[in-house]
């Protein structure tokens, strides 16, 4: 008896780049659905053969780096190059570049909520200020405790350090008096100066906590984010093809596209998987309940 194809159907021929990456990633898909239903023996014997070739590849790559790295005009097309969002892919898959600092910040942080949330607390990321300082909010029973200096230091200082030796400041940042109900008491660093463009799109409560929510404004289609009092807003795009945002995973403050798995701080829009691209962001203030975007950028 014949073997089946590989490969449920072929390769496009001339397709533009995008459409073969798209294409690859069904094909992987499809094949890791075939190989679950076949037993454990065949199975380890594709894992085996997997992780020989990604060995492989790894040891090529990392022999490529080492011979370009020296030179100073190769090393800078390489740097150049990482831009590619599939070229970034596969060399962070391989751990051949680090990971960002706001994924390593990220990382860090969803360490320690664990064991903050059996006292009642948790942490926040309120900024991340290249090159070398965080601000961060301790919450629930951690705000305000007299051992939050304590929590801070040994807890969250040590994780942020272990992940991210580069950050020297961390800054504690508290939470302000609650504002008046008609005062502005968030507004997005993103925001123009002054006062005008500003659009009603929603109010806080439709936002879920440390999740998101789609709006159709002005002909756009919006996502929001909310953690706490801090709003974002951002185009429901994908910056790698465009594909909508909002059926996707939120977890640990981080959105991961449903379609090709790239991911997003939703502090900031900063894409965790290809650092040199980002959300577009659209700037926002909280007065009392109401959201308001600033969409004339």
């Amino acid at each position: 008896m014949n073997a089946p194809p590989l490969l449920p159907v072929p390769l496009p021929s001339g397709a533009a780049a995008d459409d073969d990456l798209a294409h690859s990633v069904q094909v992987i898909s499809s094949l890791e659905q075939i190989v679950a239903g076949w037993d454990e023996t065949q199975q380890l014997t594709v894992r085996a053969l997997k992780g020989a070739i990604e060995d492989l590849h790894k040891s090529a790559l990392q022999r490529l780096i080492r011979a370009l790295k020296d030179d100073p005009a190769a090393g800078a097309r390489l740097r150049a190059a990482l831009a590619d969002p599939v070229i970034y892919a596969v060399l962070r898959f391989h751990e051949l570049v680090k990971a960002s600092l706001g994924e390593r910040v990220e990382q860090a942080l969803a360490e320690v909520r664990p064991l903050l949330e059996t006292h009642g607390g948790g942490v926040e990321l309120v900024a991340i200020l290249p090159p070398d300082t965080v601000e961060l909010r301790l919450t629930g029973a951690c705000h305000g405790c007299p051992a939050s200096g304590q929590t801070l230091a040994e807890g969250v200082e040590k994780a942020l350090r272990a992940h991210c030796p580069e950050i020297v400041h961390i800054r504690q940042v508290s939470r302000a008096a609650a504002a008046a109900a008609d005062a502005v008491h968030f507004v997005s660093p993103f925001a123009a100066p002054g006062q005008s463009g500003w659009t009603t799109a929603i109010t806080l409560a439709e936002i879920p906590e440390a999740g998101i929510v789609e709006r159709t404004l002005v002909g756009r289609s919006l996502l929001f984010a909310r953690r706490g009092e801090q709003v974002s807003c951002f185009d429901n795009r994908c910056a790698h093809l465009g594909m909508p945002l909002d059926s996707s995973a939120v977890s640990a403050g981080v959105i991961t596209c449903s379609y090709h798995g790239f991911q997003y701080s939703l502090a900031t829009g900063e894409c965790l998987t290809a650092p040199e691209v980002q959300l577009r962001v659209y700037p926002v203030r909280l007065i009392g309940g109401r959201v308001d975007v600033q969409l004339g950028r």
